[in-house]
Order: structure tokens, then sequence, then C-alpha cells
């Protein structure tokens, strides 16, 4: 089953990508050359240059938010929260639960997650797309 036929066509640009704010293209610009030290290290080591087989974009805004990274084939969001995630969860369920009705998946690691069990975030990610991969592409 492929996602596609399950978004709903107003949420989408003529060229058929995800809308969003135009504000937020400056803010995701700043925080792309801005980086967390966590979402530095979870790029270089483990999303940059393709290197778990699918592409993932920085900072990429979909409708009012900004996700720290975003895989289009997959419908996967990965957010790298900071301790302020602590005291906003409520909102970030409501972000979740937003994303989730353009079949977007999110998976969230804490950014000391990032900094003291990267081995294990790359098991728990690899399990993940494989599952998306199973949902998304049949396979």
């Amino acid at each position: 089953m492929h996602y596609d036929y399950l978004i709903d066509e107003h949420g989408r640009g003529k060229n058929g990508n995800l809308k969003y704010l135009n504000e937020l293209k400056i803010m995701a610009r700043r925080y792309r050359n801005n980086p967390t030290k966590a979402e530095q290290i979870f790029w270089d080591e483990v999303l940059q240059y393709d290197k778990i087989k699918y592409r993932f974009l920085r900072q990429k805004p979909i409708n009012r938010y900004i996700l720290d990274f975003y895989c289009s084939k997959l419908m996967l969001a990965i957010e790298i929260d900071g301790d302020s995630h602590k005291i906003k969860r409520y909102l970030d369920f409501q972000r979740d639960i937003f994303l989730e009705k353009y079949c977007i998946k999110t998976i969230r690691y804490t950014n000391d997650q990032v900094l003291n069990e990267l081995s294990k975030i790359k098991d728990d990610l690899k399990n993940i797309i494989n599952e998306r991969e199973k949902l998304v592409f049949g396979i």
C-alpha cells in the first residue's frame, strides 16, 4: 500500500509536496546552520550521505512544523528532543497526532540517547525502517 492515496489533497501543493508556512523556510535554514550537538552527531553518524539507504532532509518544514529529520519515501520523521521537551510533551503529542493524519510516523530520541547510546539508536532505527518498508512498499 502506498501512502500517496491516503493523504488529503488539500494539504499538498501543486507539485504534490506537503504544504508549509513560508515563514518557516528562514527558521528551518537557521536551524540547519546551527544544529544542537546531538542533532549534528545524529546527522553525521546515522543519516548523512544516505548511510541508511534512504535520504533524510534536515529541518524540513511541513504545515506549521519543522521536523528535525524527514524521509518522504518512508513518511518518517525523526525528532531529537532536548530537555525543553519534558515540559511540552502535550504539544509534541499534538504534533505527532497531526502528522499521523498525513501518514507520517514520528520517532523520538532524546539528546542523552544520541550522545550516550548511538549504537542502540542505530539498531532501533533499522528496525523501524524495516517496518516502514513493509507498510509503505509492501516489502
